[in-house]
């Protein structure tokens, strides 16, 4: 009994951090922003205290990914060089209590109840967000402003918006988080999350069709573009891991060489043919003001390229060099849109050489678990798992983000990055108790007997 309450105060905790990381936004406008700092430290302290109780045997902090440490050594040596140190004071403690929790959280649960628990707090985020907009839909009847925010004389910007009403008008909507690309992208992690569920059966399959009706809903209200094209990333994705587990390990150079000329294709359309791609989607050709905020940032970039300005997280917009760097609709920008040029910019390219092995050896290992199948020992492989596959798929979401969005480096990005990275680590070696149970066809066992029938009887 001891025991299910632990685990069960377990899961609770750590939906409560994936529903905090991943509606961060959503948290901010709920409760103002130092009350989301006193919740944000909070939970940090929760988290080392569970880990201090449970104490985790297979831990050995020698052995968690050295490209973490180096990312967080250098950032925290960055405050000496610094354009703005006492901001990058604050987030450098923000980056390590952020890791913290992920490291933890990566310990104490399984790979069947890191899944579990991802995919209720998605749920919950749905829910609430849905809940949220009928509110405002059927009460409010206008766009609403989060109570803290002034409303700005003469026309307020749409982008300061909690929500703009706009649920019965097809959207795009933006739910509890407040804004309808991060709401689109918690549609995405769902959509992935609850088909790997519905498909490995660990739910009831009305309950499992219900929610991703909830997802793929959701992200034709919120209408993001890049989503949709992060989506069809991910689906083919999926379909070269299936290729992979179909070919074996011994057989998949065609794998990768036709994954490597798909991707070179697909850089060239983007560099070559954007206006014409994103025009099908109904968007510009400069991704919302994007390509304007790359170029301000590279401006910076060139300035201080080996070490850059100072890790920050997101951009201190009161202090140069970020005052007055970038504004859209009125409102100053808070990152470089790419994680990667955000870490240029603040980290120099010694930063983008030691973040990058986190990405690149975390992307190997989940492809690995994804195509592999798993072995208990050295008997025979167990059975490919479909859960195996959702790793895989929720990085690569996470990635083709990375590159229209800073969030890889913060919050639920930078947790979701750190538990992979840490978790595939330390159970690469060992997926086995990752799989669902095989379902084996009942067959009869002869029962011994003497020669006048009776049953035999062991003398």
């Amino acid at each position: 009994m001891t025991e299910s309450k632990t685990r069960l105060g377990v899961s609770a905790f750590a939906i409560v951090v994936f529903v905090f990381t991943f509606g961060s936004n959503g948290v901010r406008y709920l409760v103002g922003l130092p009350a989301f700092f006193v919740l944000a430290a909070g939970l940090a302290i929760t988290s080392v205290v569970l880990f201090i109780r449970l104490k985790p045997t297979r831990f050995r902090w020698y052995r968690l990914p050295a490209p973490i440490y180096w990312f967080l050594v250098l950032a925290a040596l960055s405050i000496f060089w610094s354009a703005y140190r006492l901001e990058t004071v604050a987030g450098v403690v923000a980056q390590i209590l952020t890791t913290a929790t992920a490291v933890v959280l990566a310990f104490i649960l399984s790979w069947h109840e890191l899944l579990r628990t991802l995919a209720t707090s998605m749920r919950w985020l749905l829910a609430v967000s849905y809940l949220f907009e009928l509110w405002v839909a059927i009460f409010v009847r206008e766009p609403l402003l989060a109570w803290w925010v002034e409303r700005p004389a003469g026309k307020t910007p749409a982008i300061l918006y909690w929500s703009r009403d706009l649920l019965f008008s097809g959207g795009p909507i933006q739910g509890i988080v407040a804004n309808s690309v991060l709401l689109g992208f918690i549609a995405l992690i769902s959509l992935i999350l609850f088909a790997i569920q519905l498909r490995a059966g660990l739910v009831r399959r009305s309950a499992g069709w219900f929610w991703v009706a909830i997802a793929v809903l959701t992200l034709v209200l919120t209408r993001s573009a890049t989503i949709w094209v992060a989506l069809l990333v991910v689906a083919v994705v999926l379909v070269f891991a299936l290729w992979g587990r179909r070919t074996g390990q011994e057989h998949r150079m065609p794998v990768y060489w036709t994954a490597g000329a798909l991707l070179a294709v697909a850089v060239a359309a983007v560099t070559f043919a954007r206006e014409f791609l994103f025009g099908l989607l109904g968007k510009s050709g400069d991704l919302t003001g994007r390509v304007e905020t790359w170029q301000k940032v590279w401006e910076l970039v060139e300035q201080r390229p080996w070490f850059g300005w100072g890790w920050v997280s997101y951009w201190p917009t009161w202090v140069a060099p970020f005052k007055g760097l970038d504004t859209k609709a009125g409102i100053a920008v808070m990152s470089a849109h790419n994680a990667w040029l955000d870490v240029w910019l603040q980290l120099g390219i010694i930063g983008v050489l030691v973040f990058a092995p986190i990405v690149v050896l975390t992307l190997q290992r989940v492809w690995f678990r994804a195509v592999d199948q798993p072995r208990r020992g050295p008997g025979p492989a167990q059975p490919f798992a479909t859960s195996a596959l959702w790793p895989l798929l929720v990085l690569t979401a996470l990635l083709v983000q990375s590159l229209t969005e800073s969030r890889l480096l913060l919050e639920s990005g930078w947790l979701m990055l750190i538990i992979l990275a840490v978790k595939t680590r330390f159970d690469f070696e060992i997926p086995a108790q990752d799989t669902e149970p095989t379902k084996l066809p009942w067959r009869k066992v002869p029962i011994p007997r003497d020669q006048h029938g009776a049953v035999a009887r062991d003398s």
